[in-house]
């Protein structure tokens, strides 16, 4: 049963999370009962001052009744007034949250609250991976303000239930006002600019569901080069790049690499998610990050050859986060593989399509004798936030995980699966998924239990133990020994290369050689000789 906390313990019992710069974690109970439906974020950015003014409205639903709502909000702002259903409440702004106490007691069912507030957001120290915000000016001298909150989280600059678990089901309103010469892009569609003599103010709106660290906009001199997509599905989406005035001249081919990315990325995963929106990237001055229908694009135009033509590795990961990421989110942070692993693993797809199978194979071979450290588990927990969540394997290994199960399962179920996955409504969207939803999708695809791989490859440092064991008379003894479900393996030897199911029981072959377990190296694994 849910019980309402004073407003003293709420916040010395958070003090140590709301220091702390990064987001998730234990859900609040205060917070757990709270189901965000949808955000308006109206601000004013005062370039000079480096500071923002305004309001965000939160519309949520409660599933009990409750005194207390509780929002995250970084300390670096004035809260002026606080708002519930159109009534004035009294709040405490402390140790990154805001609490309201409120005088009556809510009944479970829609609430509507304003928070107006001002201030100098955090600055970001190394953008992408430290979030905050971003003054620059570009090589004109006309001002640009970025944004990254990943790690950090919505609370960076507006109030919001800064957790994993709950996107606002109906999406975001943004209204940003910002000097007349400067432009703002966001997410979703852009549905008025309204021009004054001295501010512009921007009115982007998306209806989707959105990762609260994908709220935000960017801020330059920026022009609009724009051309038409249609998708997988026949439907015409407009691409918009939003690039710095002096880089304008290089947009074009640019946006020719990019369509290739969409197209390959929409053969594997399924039609491009928001086609109801944009296709959207923005020149950024950080490298790059994935923000739902507005990825930030920082790598200044440099390309690397894949199938002889110029490709853009940095933009195709984060383009690929509309799909695991966006349209197919963890529910909590110790899942992040989820996202950055099979986005990677994305990235090798391209290698695949455009280079063949063997350039394909030889990229895992790499990734396995030098990209992966496998210094600690994928998963390091459970509901933990994203700063303990993160780590660097959780691209690589995360990435060899589904090539593994890409030999396991043939190319022929695989690959319809992992579409089917994407694609369907039971993981996307809304929807949001944690690792055993995958473990349990994949199993039921393969028509085996898979569990015991996930286990090895996602909760242990442990690799796939085989032991081959000579005999008389040319013949050797295969057997997996921390295995404990059948594996296919291809095994070479003097007669050629044969996929072999082994077991914990012995597997005895014939051969004139000495016989070469995974030449390709399908597997993380350690092969013992006796």
């Amino acid at each position: 049963m849910y019980k309402s906390f004073t407003l003293l313990f709420i916040l010395s019992s958070s003090i140590s999370f709301g220091q702390k710069l990064t987001s998730g974690g234990k859900l609040k109970p205060e917070q757990a009962i709270i189901d965000i439906r949808h955000y308006t974020i109206a601000l004013n950015v005062n370039v000079e001052q480096k500071s923002i003014s305004g309001y965000t409205d939160i519309d949520l639903l409660l599933t009990k009744p409750s005194k207390v709502l509780l929002f995250d909000l970084l300390d670096s702002f004035i809260v002026s007034k606080v708002l519930v259903n159109n009534k004035e409440e009294g709040y405490i702004y402390k140790n990154n949250l805001i609490a309201i106490n409120l005088n009556k007691e809510l009944s479970a069912g829609k609430v509507t609250v304003k928070v107006v507030y001002s201030g100098k957001p955090h600055n970001a120290i190394r953008p992408p991976w430290d979030d905050g915000f971003i003054w620059t000016k570009d090589s004109t001298g006309h001002p640009r303000v970025e944004i990254t909150a990943e790690g950090t989280g919505g609370k960076l600059y507006f109030p919001c239930k800064d957790h994993p678990s709950d996107e606002p089901n109906e999406g975001v309103d943004m209204i940003i006002t910002v000097p007349e010469n400067l432009v703002v892009a966001g997410p979703g569609l852009l549905l008025k600019t309204v021009k004054n003599k001295k501010t512009a103010t921007y009115h982007w709106k998306t209806n989707y569901s959105i990762n609260n660290y994908s709220v935000l906009f960017n801020v330059g001199n920026y022009e609009v080069v724009s051309r038409n997509y249609k998708t997988i599905d026949g439907n015409t989406v407009p691409i918009q790049f939003y690039v710095l005035k002096d880089h304008v001249s290089k947009a074009a081919h640019h946006l020719d690499v990019f369509e290739k990315t969409i197209h390959e990325q929409e053969k594997y995963f399924g039609e491009y998610p928001w086609a109801k929106e944009k296709i959207g990237i923005v020149e950024t001055s950080y490298l790059g990050m994935e923000h739902q229908t507005m990825n930030g694009y920082g790598n200044n135009f440099r390309y690397t050859k894949v199938g002889g033509e110029d490709f853009d590795g940095l933009m195709h990961h984060e383009f690929g986060h509309e799909w695991w990421g966006n349209k197919v989110t963890a529910k909590d942070w110790a899942d992040f593989w989820i996202h950055e692993g099979i986005c990677t693993y994305g990235d090798a797809l391209f290698i695949k399509e455009f280079e063949g199978d063997a350039a394909y194979i030889n990229h895992f071979k790499r990734s396995a004798l030098r990209g992966i450290r496998n210094d600690k588990p994928v998963i390091l927990g459970k509901d933990i936030d994203e700063e303990s969540a993160y780590n660097g394997d959780i691209y690589p290994k995360g990435a060899f995980f589904m090539h593994t199960l890409c030999y396991i399962m043939g190319d022929s179920t695989f690959f319809p699966a992992l579409k089917a996955f994407a694609t369907s409504k039971r993981y996307t969207y809304d929807n949001l998924v944690n690792t055993d939803d995958v473990e349990q999708y994949f199993s039921g695809v393969a028509g085996r239990d898979l569990k015991p791989l996930f286990n090895l490859y996602l909760y242990t440092i442990n690799k796939l133990e085989v032991s081959v064991k000579q005999l008389p008379n040319n013949r050797y003894a295969i057997k997996l020994t921390n295995m404990t479900i059948p594996l296919p393996i291809d095994i070479t030897t003097d007669t050629g290369t044969k996929r072999t199911d082994l077991t914990s029981s012995e597997t005895v072959i014939t051969s004139k050689t000495k016989p070469v377990i995974d030449q390709d190296v399908y597997y993380l694994k350690n092969i013992t000789f006796e």
